[in-house]
Order: structure tokens, then sequence, then C-alpha cells
């Protein structure tokens, strides 16, 4: 059996009194799209700068393909497109792709990456005269110049716009459709929905979900309910409608006459809205897309963690 394409074990990273990574397991496989999912702060990046070797783990093994990330990096088995870092300025387009085409130990014509990045028409132009979603372009084809078995994205869709974005993720899925592993890490929730075969989801450096995105929205164990009331909503009935049993959060917008419902018992929610003696019209019941799904889950880990605290320091002094 072919070794994993990366490799966690038990992987611990510290900044100070940060613990940015906390005891990270996980295996990513060939042909794999992957997303990585989390708030600000919660070990995506460091997660990414383990895996590419760029930072040392303080315990645990990291590995690509069953070697260093270091010695896969070297033999031209990673592509990657980062956020951090800057683009060499006095040079054109053309001639800092070229460059990545000729280091690269399995290059691509460089006429083709070119076209594929979607920067043909840029590709005389110097590097420091191109707009923010331009750089992520050259950045894409610096980390797709030649044929890498790992692509790994940070925010790789920022400040592109709708057409790059949807030429850029077209080309991802020709990747993957290729056997190689994408893992890419992003706030356009709406791209891992539609883009990832699997979703995980960082918080504060611990592995908190890891399934497809169904999976993830089943896991949030909530569901939404909107609908529209004829009658005036007061201040009465927007109480009551707060009040609701099982509803996690509640949006009422009075001028319009809508109701939008978090829900963890959807018959019941409803049941008691009819109970009220209140009709709505054009009732629908869905489960969660993603984004409402990864809030429900990182805020009920937030709400146990602190509770955790809590329990912690009411020990200490008693």
């Amino acid at each position: 059996m072919s070794p994993a394409v990366v490799s966690f074990q038990n992987v611990n990273k510290r900044y100070g009194a940060v613990r940015a990574v906390a005891d990270l397991t996980l295996t990513l496989a060939p042909g794999e799209t992957v997303a990585l999912l989390g708030p600000n702060g919660a070990g995506k990046s460091s997660t990414l700068d383990l895996l590419l070797g760029l930072r040392p783990a303080d315990s645990g093994t990291v590995s690509l393909f069953g070697t260093t990330p270091q010695q896969a990096m070297a033999e031209g088995r990673v592509g990657a497109m980062l956020q951090s870092g800057g683009l060499m300025e006095e040079v054109r387009v053309r001639e800092l792709v070229g460059l990545a085409c000729d280091l690269h130990p399995n290059p691509y014509p460089l006429g083709q990456v070119l076209a594929r990045a979607g920067i043909t028409d840029i590709a005389d132009r110097m590097v420091n005269k191109l707009s923010g979603g331009q750089e992520q372009r050259v950045r894409f084809a610096l980390a797709t110049a030649g044929a890498n078995d790992l692509i790994v994205l940070d925010e790789p869709t920022t400040g592109m716009d709708v057409t790059s974005r949807q030429t850029f993720w077209a080309t991802m899925r020709d990747q993957a459709d290729q056997g190689r592993t994408v893992l890419f890490a992003t706030h356009y929730l709406e791209e891992a929905d539609a883009i990832a075969d699997r979703v995980l989801v960082l918080h504060r450096g611990r592995l908190l979900a890891d399934g497809t995105a169904a999976e993830i929205k089943a896991r949030a164990g909530a569901r939404r309910i909107s609908f529209a009331l004829e009658t005036e909503i007061d201040a009465v009935t927007a109480t009551a409608l707060h009040a609701l049993p099982h509803a996690s959060s509640v949006d009422v917008s009075p001028h319009a006459g809508t109701v939008r419902i978090q829900s963890h018992d959807a018959d019941a929610t409803v049941h008691a809205l009819y109970a009220l003696g209140l009709y709505p019209r054009d009732l629908e019941v869905a489960g969660l897309g993603l984004e409402q799904a990864f809030v429900a889950i990182t805020t009920a880990e937030e709400a146990r963690t602190g509770q955790e605290t809590r329990t912690a320091e009411e020990a200490r002094t008693a």
C-alpha cells in the first residue's frame, strides 16, 4: 500500500502561550479535494506551515508521501499558493513564471501554465503593476508550474472576480480528476460546499470535525425554518417568536414580515408556531447550509470550552 499523501500524527505547535496546533492527527489520500475551515486563529496557517516544512512541529510527526515535507518539496511533488510572502517585483510575469517552470523537476510548458492561470494577456506586464486579483493568478501559476502530486492553497481566490474564481476551481477539479490531491484553506464557505470532497474544521488548533459537507451540516443538528406572516409582526409577536421551543436563533424582519429560525427540533418549533395562532405562508424547513453549520459547531465548542474553563477556575478557588 502506498503511503498517505499527507499524514499528521499527534502534532503540536506552540507560539509562546498560544497552542496553535493541538494534538492534530489526520491523513489525506490521493485525488481528494479537501477544504480546511476555521475562524481566525484556528490554526489553519500554522497547519499549512507545518505541512510545507516551513516550521518544525514541537512534537508529533508530519510526513508527505512517506517522507519529510522538505524532501517532498525538493522532489517537486508539492505546489503551494500562500497568502504570505511577496512576489519578485522587478521582473515581468512571463519571466517569473518561466523561472518557476525552469526550476521544477517536471515542468509544464510555459505557455500552458500562463493560459491555465488566465494570465497570458498580462505576461509582459511588470509584477509590481498587477492588481490584487492578478497577483493571485500569478501565484496560482507558480504553484502549478509543474506536475505536482499535492497542491496546497491558502485563501486562493481572495481578490479574484467571479469569472476568475470559476475558472480557477474548474482547473482545480481537473487537477483532482487526474489523481492529484488538493488542500485549500478558505473563508468562502460556499466554495468549500461546492468544491470539496471532504471538509476539515479546525478550532483553536484542534480538529473539530472531519467529513463531507453533508456530514458536517448534519452534525450541526439543527434545521432552518423560514416563513412569512401576513399579520404585522409587533413587539408581542416578536417576543413570542423568540420564545419558540428548541429555537437556537431567531431573525425577525418586521417590515418585510419574514422570519428565519434555526431549531434543534424543527417539528416541535413549527407545532408551537401554529399553537400561537400564527399561520405562516411560504413555510420552508431545510438543513443548514455549510456556513450556518460551521457557525453552530464552532459556537457550541466555544461554549463547551468556556464551561470547562469556568469549572476549572471554580475548582481552583474552592
